[in-house]
C-alpha cells in the first residue's frame, strides 16, 4: 500500500453519499474531516433536521464540521491538520481563495454536468427539462470562478425517456465511483493532467424557485412533460385553477393538433385530461389538489371539475439557462 494522504470532503447532499463512501473506504486516504450545512428546518412543523451527508458520517464515526460559512477558523483547522486533499460535492458553498490556497489550491469538485455545460445550481434537473440526450459528472479543480476551473476527466451518462429529476440524480451519483476511482491516485499524488474549459461554449443554470413548477401552456407540449419530469421532487410541477393550485405529478405529449388556445382544457380522453399547447396536446396523467393525495386523473376529476372548455391561467416562466451568470442577477431582481 502507498502512503496514506489526509483528505477531507465537503458535500450536503444525497448525490454525494457514493464519493463520501468510497473515500471513507479508501486505504490510500485518511478521512480527517467531513465538511456539510448546518441543520436546516424541513418537513411538516419545521424541525431542525440534518442532511443526509451528516447522517451518514455521524453513523461512521467521522469527524463532522458544520460552519454557516466556511471562514478564517476553517482555514487554520485544514492548515494546522496539514490536509493535501479536499474533495467536493454539492456542498452548498462558494469557498473563497484564502481557503483554497490553505491545501495549495488542491480543491476539486464532482460537477454533475457534462462542463462547461451547465455550471450553476441545478445542471440535473435542468439538463433534463431541457431536452439533453446526455449528461454526466466532471471533476474539476475549483477555482475562484464558479464551476469554471480546469477538468480532469468526466463521466458520460445517458438520459432515458423513462428518467425524472430524482432518477438521474441516483444515476449521476452513482457515476462518480468510477470516475473517482480512476483519478484518485493521481489526485492524491499531485499529478493530476487539467484540460482548461473553453469558457466561449460555457452555460449556466440557476437555483430553481417553486414558480419554476408553473407549467406555460405556450410552450410545447414536449418541453412541458420534461419539465414536470425534471421538477418532479422540487419544485413540482402546477397549474392554477382560479384560486386553487392544482400539482402535476405525470404527464406526457401528443403531437396533434387542435383548434384551441394554449391553457384550454380538451377534455378527458385515456386517463388523462387534455390540455391545449403552444404545440401539441399536454395529457395530464396525475393530478393533486391542496390537502390531497397525488391521483390517476380519473378518480381526481371525480372530485374536482374540469370540464372542456376550461381556460387554465397563464404566466410566462423564466429561462433556466443563459450564456452569462449575471442574467439571472439580473433577471430575478426585476422578476
Amino acid at each position: 500500500m502507498g502512503e496514506v494522504k489526509r483528505v477531507v470532503f465537503m458535500g450536503s447532499d444525497a448525490i454525494a453519499l457514493p464519493t463520501l463512501r468510497l473515500l471513507a473506504e479508501e486505504e490510500s486516504v485518511e478521512l480527517v474531516g467531513v465538511f456539510t450545512q448546518p441543520d436546516r428546518p424541513a418537513g411538516r412543523g419545521n424541525r431542525l433536521r440534518s442532511n443526509p451527508i451528516k447522517e451518514w458520517g455521524v453513523a461512521n464515526g467521522l469527524m463532522i464540521h458544520e460552519p454557516e460559512k466556511p471562514g478564517e477558523t476553517e482555514l487554520v483547522w485544514l492548515q494546522e491538520r496539514n490536509v493535501e486533499l479536499v474533495i467536493v460535492m454539492a456542498y452548498g458553498h462558494l469557498l473563497r481563495p484564502s481557503l483554497l490556497e490553505a491545501v495549495a489550491g488542491r480543491y476539486y469538485n464532482l460537477h454533475a454536468s457534462l462542463l462547461p455545460a451547465y455550471r450553476g445550481a441545478s445542471p440535473v434537473e435542468t439538463a433534463l427539462a431541457e431536452g439533453e440526450k446526455f449528461t454526466g459528472v466532471s471533476l474539476m479543480r475549483i477555482v475562484s470562478k464558479m464551476d469554471a476551473g480546469p477538468v480532469v476527466d468526466r463521466e458520460e451518462v445517458p438520459i432515458k425517456d423513462s428518467d425524472d429529476g430524482s432518477s438521474l440524480r441516483e444515476k449521476l451519483a452513482l457515476a462518480c465511483v468510477p470516475l473517482l476511482n480512476r483519478n484518485l491516485g493521481n489526485l492524491l499524488a499531485g499529478r493530476a493532467k487539467e484540460q482548461p474549459q473553453d469558457d466561449n461554449a460555457a452555460s449556466y443554470c440557476r437555483l430553481l424557485r417553486k414558480e419554476d413548477g408553473r407549467l406555460d401552456f405556450t410552450m410545447q407540449a414536449s418541453r412541458l412533460t420534461r419539465r414536470v419530469a425534471a421538477f418532479r421532487a422540487w419544485p413540482g410541477c402546477f397549474f392554477e385553477v382560479g384560486s386553487v393550485r392544482v400539482k402535476v405529478g405525470g404527464a406526457g405529449a401528443l403531437m396533434k393538433s387542435v383548434e384551441a388556445p394554449p391553457g384550454e382544457v380538451l377534455g378527458e380522453r385515456d386517463g388523462a385530461l387534455e390540455v391545449a399547447t403552444g404545440e401539441g396536446v399536454l395529457a395530464l396523467r396525475q393530478l393533486q389538489r391542496p390537502g390531497g393525495k397525488m391521483l390517476a386523473t380519473p378518480e381526481f376529476l371525480r372530485g374536482f371539475s374540469l370540464p372542456a372548455g376550461t381556460k387554465l391561467a397563464i404566466d410566462p416562466a423564466l429561462p433556466l439557462v443563459a450564456r452569462k451568470p449575471s442574467f439571472f442577477s439580473k433577471n430575478e431582481k426585476t422578476g
